[in-house]
């Protein structure tokens, strides 16, 4: 049965870091594209980073960037989310979801992504 599964998140006290794992099993994560999203209570999910199947390329949202950088090992089958410099505006539970195609114009909205794991919850809390 094919699944992706996060795993990394905890609590973490402001400017601490975690690194979150999203791990297919069933099929093979190389060929998609993915991403990170987050939500948390009572606000919308928004768009935290996406990676390329191609080249690698990636991609944030604006108030990730130079704080989180996504990453894959194909040789694990896993992305991986490292976030830094972490802020209490941070907590959500963080999910991945696959795009067979590529991380397109709009990706941060998350419409084009197909698979979704079930989340991983991140607080961040003095």
């Amino acid at each position: 049965q094919a699944r992706l599964v996060e795993s990394g998140g905890g609590l973490v006290q402001p400017g601490g870091s975690l690194r979150l794992s999203c791990t297919a099993s069933g099929f093979t994560l190389q060929i998609y594209a993915v991403g990170w999203f987050r939500q948390a209570p009572g606000k919308e999910r928004e768009g935290v980073a996406c990676i390329m199947s191609s080249d690698g390329s990636t991609y944030y949202g604006d108030s990730m960037k130079g704080r989180f950088t996504i990453s894959r090992d194909n040789t694990k089958n896993t992305v991986y989310l490292q976030m830094n410099n972490l802020t209490p505006e941070d907590t959500a539970i963080y999910y991945c979801a696959t795009d067979i195609l590529r991380c397109r114009r709009d990706w941060w909205g998350g419409s084009h992504f197909d698979s979704w794991g079930q989340g991983t919850q991140v607080t961040v809390s003095s």
